[in-house]
């Protein structure tokens, strides 16, 4: 048996749903909110615009806002962006939501509980071994190697740490894709 894995498969992280956000709110303290539809807010003041995220909590309903754009000159925003904030566009929402630089500024994290999937070839061949996997992200979505590793393969998170060979550390979350080796199990 040579050391080279002799099979290639891809796996992919996709989003099935915006994420939540980690908020508080101010009427219920709940923790929790969404953007439901995604929709904008801009607001002129002569030639500066506010732009603003609507959110609203998954507990109590109320709803909030999220600065985008803070007093921004109009000719300072591509006229793309400034049309997809009027017209509410799904990928510009999806795009500002997971904006990193945004969440900093405005104090929310991203929850992806439940907001993503793995998407796995059908088959899972037992022969030849060992397999290498692919792993890409659509979006980026935190996990752990370990825990995606095992869901996606079946096994226990020990298991995982025994018959996976990888350079990327397994126990630490990342978002950005790698590339791991199944060796055959005893």
């Amino acid at each position: 048996m040579s050391s080279q894995p002799h099979i290639v498969l891809p796996w992919v992280i996709r989003r099935t749903r915006p994420p939540l956000l980690s908020l508080r709110c101010v009427d219920c303290r709940s923790e929790s909110a969404t953007t439901g539809e995604g929709r904008f807010r801009v607001n002129a003041n002569g030639k500066l615009l506010d732009v603003w995220l609507l959110v609203r909590c998954v507990s109590c309903d109320r709803t909030s806002k999220i600065t985008v754009h803070d007093r921004a000159p109009v000719r300072s925003l591509d006229p793309a962006e400034l049309r997809g904030y009027r017209v509410n566009d799904a990928g510009l929402v999806a795009s500002t939501l997971l904006d990193p630089l945004l969440a900093r500024r405005n104090r929310f994290t991203l929850d992806w509980t439940g907001a993503w999937r793995l998407d796995t070839p059908s088959e899972w061949l037992d022969d030849p071994w060992p397999v290498q996997v692919e792993v890409t992200f659509a979006d980026p979505v935190p996990v752990r190697p370990e825990r995606l590793i095992a869901q996606g393969l079946g096994l226990s998170r020990s298991e995982v740490l025994r018959r996976i060979k990888s350079e990327t550390s397994l126990r630490r979350p990342t978002s950005t894709g790698f590339t791991f080796t199944v060796m055959p199990g005893d």
